[in-house]
């Protein structure tokens, strides 16, 4: 059966991971993802990015599956000109250019609402499209640093800021875009109307931290105090083994923790009566638990704050976690053959849906591998551009 968004259509000028990621979540969906490359250039960035097999990067690949790719030098007039033929029988319009670049190529906005005035078009930046940063070049530790995101990992605005060993802001955005675009979809289905979506990795990032970061910024009027850390004392905690995560919030799950680990004395302890002096003397709390877990190994922890009800996990490599008895019985990561990569290994699309189920239907595209094919749909081929061209 087909995916939710089969029969939509996806025009995808976008490269490296926000936007690329945001559309293969929609073409897992079931949409007909077209992604635009430029052959002079070798296509979207990723494609040269390392650990490779056989012409293919792996983030390429994780990125860019359920697309088909069409290679066009939008500096040729007539390509530009055969994508916005293109552009009528879209449904959505995606480029992450920088400000204004779109525009001057002939793609922005309003050329592609003269030939479709119904699209839903999105522009994804990093700094937004006004403000003194706009026309920055833009990677993901810039807008940790702007954002106050590093200012937070690092525990305190006293410490040294540190980056997120992960790129969050670009993912996250292309989450928020993803949704967006489904969300504008809905709209056009009701009211026949297209619109902009106008989406900043800044704008993302800040929204995200604000549901429970930004908690001593939210009350207008009061003196802002330097942000203290929470603890300086994360949630991982060495065993004799291995290392595992334990986390306790409620007065339940605090008794519980005292009788897995045979502390009941703590009970007594006024720095430990309620939850708010929990919270207070986190770090005394914090270095007592690991004090106490070093002395098993982390198996007999596991099974002994199981048992009493402590929400707790092991702390996984990425191997491990492939092989993890919770990520198997999910079935979060499969197995499929690519006909030039090989056999590869991807995480499935993370929603299910009953009836209209999102699938993995191929992998990433060869460049250009669906440039004929496509144009033939809009009566065009390859011949007519480059006879055009010059």
């Amino acid at each position: 059966m087909p995916g939710p968004l089969s029969g939509y259509r996806i025009i995808d000028l976008t490269s490296m991971i926000s936007g690329p990621l945001a559309t293969m979540i929609l073409a897992d969906q079931g949409a007909d993802v077209i992604k635009v490359e430029n052959p002079a250039t070798g296509g979207d960035h990723t494609r040269l990015a390392n650990n490779r097999r056989n012409g293919f990067s792996a983030s390429f690949l994780n990125n860019n599956r359920n697309k088909r790719s069409l290679a066009l030098d939008l500096k040729n007039p007539k390509a530009r000109d055969a994508l916005l033929r293109l552009a009528e029988t879209a449904d959505v319009f995606v480029q992450n250019f920088r400000p204004g670049v779109a525009d001057r190529m002939g793609l922005g906005e309003a050329a592609v609402r003269a030939v479709k005035p119904d699209i839903v078009y999105v522009s994804i930046s990093g700094f937004g499209d006004t403000g003194p940063y706009a026309q920055k070049p833009v990677y993901d530790p810039l807008i940790q640093a702007v954002s106050g995101l590093a200012s937070i990992q690092a525990g305190s605005d006293t410490e040294r800021p540190r980056l997120v060993r992960t790129i969050v802001p670009d993912k996250l955005t292309a989450y928020n875009a993803a949704q967006a675009i489904t969300a504008a979809l809905l709209h056009r289905e009701r009211t026949g109307q297209g619109q902009h979506i106008q989406l900043s990795m800044l704008d993302a990032i800040i929204a995200f931290l604000w549901a429970s970061d930004m908690g001593s910024q939210t009350f207008v009027g009061e003196d802002i105090p330097q942000q203290e850390a929470a603890s300086f004392i994360d949630l991982i905690y060495e065993t004799a083994t291995t290392p595992i995560s334990a986390a306790v919030q409620s007065n339940r799950e605090w008794l519980a923790l005292t009788k897995a680990l045979d502390k009941l004395e703590w009970l007594d302890d006024p720095r430990f009566a309620t939850v708010a002096l929990r919270q207070r003397h986190i770090d005394d709390r914090l270095i007592l638990t690991q004090e106490a877990l070093r002395t098993r190994p982390a198996e007999e922890w596991l099974e002994r704050l199981t048992r009493e009800g402590v929400p707790c996990a092991p702390v996984l490599t990425r191997t491990q976690m492939i092989s993890n008895a919770q990520v198997q019985a999910n079935g979060i990561v499969v197995e499929t053959d690519h006909p030039e990569a090989g056999r590869i290994r991807q995480a499935r699309p993370a929603v299910r849906f009953s009836e209209t189920p999102a699938a993995m239907r191929h992998g990433g595209a060869a460049l250009g591998q669906h440039t004929a094919e496509i144009l033939a749909e809009i009566g065009c081929t390859e011949a007519d551009l480059k006879d055009d061209a010059a």
